[in-house]
């Protein structure tokens, strides 16, 4: 009996951990102007917040990175993957948002775009 109330517990946490793991989406962009850029992510911060999509934006430049010194490294941090998926939604949702991305193609080039999960 105490290995099945184990299990079970097991079960139940990991499912719990599951639904409220960290997530944390990772784009690198080469831009020519990364001062305009971040310009622009700073506009699309207060566009995500009308949305009332919940993240962590924080931006960094790879200084010392061999032929990728210059990147740009945006993440956003979001609390579980539901709230990533809400926040995806209600992006692809707003025609004001995806004006504002299709704006940001002029002065970047997507590198690499990836998720992670927190373990």
């Amino acid at each position: 009996m105490v290995a099945v109330i184990c299990l079970l517990v097991c079960v139940a946490s990991s499912a719990a951990f599951a639904q409220k793991g960290t997530v944390l989406r990772v784009v690198v962009v080469k831009t020519d102007n990364p001062s305009a850029y971040a310009q622009e992510l700073e506009k699309g911060k207060q566009l995500r917040k009308s949305l009332g999509v919940e993240g962590l934006t924080r931006v960094w430049q790879a200084k010392f990175a061999g032929p990728d010194a210059g990147a740009m490294v945006v993440s956003i941090e979001f609390p579980s993957m539901a709230s990533f998926a809400e926040a995806d939604a209600k992006e692809h949702a707003s025609a004001e948002y995806q004006n504002w991305l299709k704006g940001l193609d002029k002065i970047r080039k997507i590198v690499s775009d990836s998720l992670y999960t927190e373990w």
